[in-house]
């Protein structure tokens, strides 16, 4: 009864629980659609090792890897010392024109791991890529080997559209109407417009979301727990409009074509096959997971043939919390803590066999 007496007269007096201060960070690169940014290290630690990049959705806010301080992604990598930066996509102004799955793949990251190698000395980039983010990460140590990559982990990226449940009841429509429902919303909207990215969110969540109002009542004694709820919130409601032409080709070549696992997508006037990865590259599924289920990210397995190494992990949590939910902190960071700790002296490293958790 303290507790949650003392919860309730937080949010009365300041209306919040949560820490939302985004970590410190300035910005060392900028240019269309992007703008990347270096974490400012607190006071006593000094960065090194191999730069890490966070790679986010287009759609979604940059802010996903720092929810709230305490449960803040870029908060732990930072505090662990390692050189860490964010790209930051920002929603599309008027005039930047209409950019597709090819401007980022082929420009947008590029130009990112590019500025962060030179920012960090000419170290090749280690990247962190959420959801879609991931596999524009693939796509793009796919199209371009040379880019100065030291490795790629993707956390709840699906390659395989047929194993998500959720979007089963769009492909019958896709196959009549060709995505054209697609090109009505890139015309119109300029793109999956936010609020309804919005609602997609929730509707991932939808038993969470019913019964979130007993469960505050049942947890208002749970600081925790009450802070992250707020800190999700506010998140949702940054979300943000998908590009109207990369909306399109979302529709068409991963949820009516499953391009990935045909042979790769149609980018730029050429074919990109996750075959062609030549880093190595941990997978983190989450069992709750209902837009990445573990079905739909397992065949990166066998996509990616060309890649020096592969590691899969399995973890518990839904599509955010597999990245930023309070058990993250005790299964996703600790794999991705290790992955980049072997990243120092991973180069020159030989093809290992695949480990798949049951």
């Amino acid at each position: 009864m303290r507790a949650a007496t003392s919860n309730l007269l937080q949010l009365a007096l300041h209306g919040h629980l949560a820490d939302l201060r985004p970590m410190p960070a300035e910005v060392i690169d900028d240019g269309p659609y992007r703008s990347v940014h270096r974490y400012r290290p607190p006071e006593g630690v000094v960065p090194a090792g191999p730069p890490v990049l966070f790679v986010p959705p287009p759609a979604a806010p940059a802010r996903c890897y720092d929810l709230r301080r305490g449960c803040s992604l870029a908060e732990h990598v930072v505090r662990a010392g390692r050189r860490s930066y964010l790209l930051d996509c920002g929603p599309v102004r008027y005039g930047d024109g209409d950019p597709g799955i090819d401007a980022w793949v082929g420009d947008v990251l590029p130009r990112a791991i590019r500025a962060v190698s030179r920012d960090a000395g000419g170290q090749p980039v280690q990247l962190v890529g959420w959801s879609l983010g991931g596999l524009l990460s693939l796509l793009a140590a796919a199209g371009d080997p040379g880019l100065p990559i030291a490795s790629a982990a993707v956390i709840a990226a699906p390659v395989d559209a047929s194993a998500v449940r959720l979007a089963a009841p769009l492909r019958p429509l896709l196959g009549l109407t060709r995505g054209s429902e697609a090109d009505l919303l890139g015309h119109l909207v300029g793109g999956v417009p936010g609020p309804l990215a919005k609602r997609a969110c929730q509707a991932a969540r939808i038993d969470k979301y019913v019964l979130r109002p007993y469960q505050i009542l049942a947890k208002l004694d749970d600081r925790d727990f009450l802070a992250q709820v707020e800190a999700v919130d506010h998140l949702t409601d940054m979300m943000i409009a998908y590009p109207g032409r990369a909306a399109r080709q979302i529709f068409r070549a991963l949820l009516q074509d499953n391009a990935l696992m045909r042979g790769g997508m149609e980018i730029g006037g050429r074919r990109i096959d996750l075959g062609n990865v030549r880093v190595p590259v941990l997978a983190i599924a989450g069992r709750g997971d209902v837009l990445a289920p573990v079905r739909s990210v397992l065949p990166l397995i066998r996509l990616l043939g060309g890649a020096p190494q592969v590691r899969f992990e399995v973890v518990t949590g839904g599509h955010l919390g597999v990245l930023t939910g309070r058990s993250a902190r005790s299964t996703t960071w600790r794999h991705l803590d290790r992955w980049l700790d072997e990243g120092i002296v991973r180069h020159g490293i030989r093809p290992q066999r695949f480990t798949i958790p049951v």
